[in-house]
């Protein structure tokens, strides 16, 4: 039986993720910063494990705790919506770690195992901000972006050991808790001389029909779990999948 690992479980695309790959017979590692175990209780198969992608010991005892995996998924990231003008440094540096150096390291910790066994799949998820320009998540875009370059090399380097790495792109999700997670980290970032601006783009949000649900990331972390060839990017959801295409 396949065993995948998926990071940042508690909510949104993560637990969708874990859900759906169990449904399809897979035994499956949720890990979480807070580990929460009632979400799976009535799921034998699924295993709950606590992980914090910018603590390197955790990620060491995670990945010891799971024992082989075939695919590893690095979902965890957190969000940002704000002027960057308005953003600070500290901010910034708090956005790359987890998004950015926290994936790294998930990558660099799994690797080995993967290559000594000469199979497994990395899929990392970004964002279709990578796919067009949005307005007011500057730094969230950057970390999103540099895990777009790191992937697209890393595949080429892992080709050679039967190891493989994607891209999952996931548009606009409503149902996330986005906005809810970094409530504090963005308080302010919204100053007066931007209101009207993120007025008129929230607006737009609110008026959006094609958006993205989070079994439309999970069905695309599915496809790219499994999927034979050499594709490099799976967009998810009908926002994402009409970016891609103008792309």
């Amino acid at each position: 039986m396949n065993t995948v690992l998926i990071t940042g479980c508690s909510s949104g695309y993560g637990l969708a993720t874990v859900r759906h790959f169990h449904a399809q017979g897979w035994q499956v590692i949720a890990t979480m910063r807070r580990p929460r175990a009632d979400l799976f209780a009535d799921a034998p198969g699924i295993r709950v494990l606590a992980l914090d992608v910018t603590d390197a010991a955790s990620i060491a005892a995670a990945l010891e705790a799971a024992g082989p995996i075939d695919v590893l998924v690095n979902n965890a990231g957190l969000g940002l919506f704000g002027a960057f003008e308005a953003t600070p440094m500290a901010t910034v540096r708090e956005i790359f770690e987890t998004n950015t150096f926290g994936t790294m390291a998930m990558c660099q910790a799994a690797i080995p195992r993967m290559r000594e066994r000469g199979a497994g799949t990395i899929v990392n998820v970004t964002s279709s901000a990578t796919l067009a320009p949005f307005p007011l998540v500057a730094a969230y875009t950057a970390s999103k972006a540099a895990i777009e370059g790191f992937t697209g090399s890393l595949a080429l380097e892992l080709a050679g050991f039967d190891v493989r790495a994607r891209l999952v792109e996931p548009g606009y999700c409503p149902d996330t808790r986005f906005a809810e997670n970094g409530a504090d980290r963005m308080r302010g970032l919204v100053t007066e001389p931007y209101a009207p601006f993120a007025g008129q783009v929230f607006e737009g949000f609110a008026q959006l029909t094609a958006v993205t649900q989070p079994h439309d990331v999970a069905q695309a972390v599915w496809q790219a779990a499994n999927d034979a060839s050499t594709r490099l990017r799976y967009a998810a959801g009908a926002d994402a999948l009409a970016l891609a295409r103008a792309a």
